[in-house]
């Protein structure tokens, strides 16, 4: 089995419960012109893509639905469809901008899964790259991502214009 170790998160984790309302919630509610600030890449009719601000891998994003719910099962069937839309432009956008050997694609629901917000669902896309684990995780427990949110949101947002 292989361990995903992301350290730095430790302060989001610490904090989770002292956050007031919803950052993605809060995020998608921002005009587009400040949508760089939140880190928010794209909106289509259901969902949205976000770019993680405690990446495990340069390039995490996350995909939202725009109704705040914690409950997968309770999503209409067009926010399913929506998502999986988008998780296909990730995915391209993702290949356009960083040429990942593979991605995790996935849910954590609930705290117990490893749910660091369990109240609004979201679905990680997290590139991967053969050898992208190294002695720092491994010796170190630190996690090196070697480019800037503001890089990574350039290049993907880019990306993603393209695409759509």
């Amino acid at each position: 089995m292989q361990i995903l170790w992301a350290p730095w998160r430790s302060h989001y984790v610490e904090n989770v419960d002292n956050i007031e309302g919803c950052f993605l919630c809060h995020a998608i509610e921002q005009e587009k012109e400040k949508w760089k600030e939140v880190l928010v890449l794209y909106k289509s009719s259901e969902s949205f893509i976000i770019l993680n601000k405690y990446p495990y891998n340069s390039g995490h994003l996350m995909i939202v639905p725009l109704e705040h719910t914690s409950d997968y099962l309770s999503l209409n069937k067009e926010t399913v469809l929506d998502m999986d839309g988008l998780l296909k432009l990730s995915l391209k956008a993702l290949q356009k901008a960083f040429k990942p050997h593979g991605f995790n694609v996935g849910y954590n629901l609930g705290r117990p899964a490893g749910a660091g917000l369990e109240t609004h669902l979201h679905m990680h896309v997290v590139p991967r790259w053969n050898g992208d684990t190294n002695f720092m995780p491994v010796v170190g427990k630190t996690k090196v991502i070697s480019q800037s949110l503001e890089d990574t949101y350039d290049r993907l947002k880019k990306a993603i214009d393209e695409l759509t």
